[in-house]
């Protein structure tokens, strides 16, 4: 039987939840200040919400990077999910793919940005959107690779001896036996590599170009001139977007553990 977490272990939970997000609730707190700063609550307002709402400027920077975010993950994730496979299906040389695969996560972010910064200078590549895409699509494919990894890891290779057995085809194979079982890993693979573009700086502050620019590389520029309280909004939206996101990826999961469950019961 699994055991019940301890009183201690609880109050040690809420302890660190609260440390963690408590500057997040203070900047929601502050986007309904009527003062222009977040050293005082003068009292509440929508202001900064309407604000926020007639700067076009900021909703399409915004816009970029939800577009950046969305397709480098879509992609990362379609390149990254037959990548694993394939380093599962290696029979040897296996661990050296796999520390060529985790380059591009142990190294520091100004390291990648310079070194994509060179590549598309040398290639004659113009820097902005797709500069950005591509960039962010190299680094979101070895986290893909690393989620989708276990899953694969954990399925019985007698599954697909069975499945061939009974004459199935490689597509069948992949469609009806390992997609399905590795589809918590592959949503998991996808939804990380949305949060890692969504908060992704340092790369993108390197790849981007004049007349394009994301959310990250505007706030930094906005700092040096002081940040106004429609980005505590703006960071309002986004921090319940992502919620609603988690909220998503728990459901399928949920729901596709409960399929792959109902499956191999039958």
């Amino acid at each position: 039987m699994r055991e019940k977490p301890s009183a201690a272990g609880k109050t040690f939970l809420i302890i660190v939840f609260s440390i963690l997000y408590a500057p997040i609730f203070y900047l929601i707190f502050y986007s309904f200040n009527s003062g222009g700063t977040m050293s005082g609550f003068e009292g509440f307002t929508l202001d900064w919400y309407r604000e926020l709402l007639g700067d076009t400027r900021l909703l399409i920077i915004v816009l970029n990077t939800l577009v950046i975010a969305l397709l480098s993950a879509l992609i990362a994730t379609i390149i990254g999910t037959f990548g694993a496979i394939g380093i599962h299906s290696l029979k040897k040389n296996k661990g050296s793919i796999l520390g060529l695969n985790n380059v591009l996560i142990v190294s520091p972010d100004v390291i990648i940005g310079a070194s994509f910064l060179i590549l598309f200078t040398i290639a004659g590549m113009r820097l902005g959107f797709y500069s950005v895409l591509l960039s962010h699509i190299a680094f979101s494919i070895p986290i893909v690779v690393l989620l989708v990894l276990p899953k694969l890891a954990e399925m019985n290779p007698s599954l697909i001896d069975a499945a061939r057995d009974l004459g199935a085809s490689s597509w069948d194979v992949f469609t009806k036996v390992i997609f399905p079982y590795i589809t918590p890993g592959i949503f998991a693979g996808f939804f990380m590599a949305l949060t890692y573009s969504l908060d992704d700086f340092a790369v993108t502050f390197f790849v981007t170009g004049n007349g394009f620019s994301t959310l990250s590389v505007e706030i930094y520029s906005m700092a040096r001139q002081g940040i106004s309280l429609n980005i505590n909004a703006l960071s309002t939206i986004l921090f319940l977007f992502t919620i609603l996101l988690v909220g998503i990826y728990y459901m399928l999961t949920q729901r596709s553990g409960l399929r792959i469950g109902g499956s191999f019961r039958r």
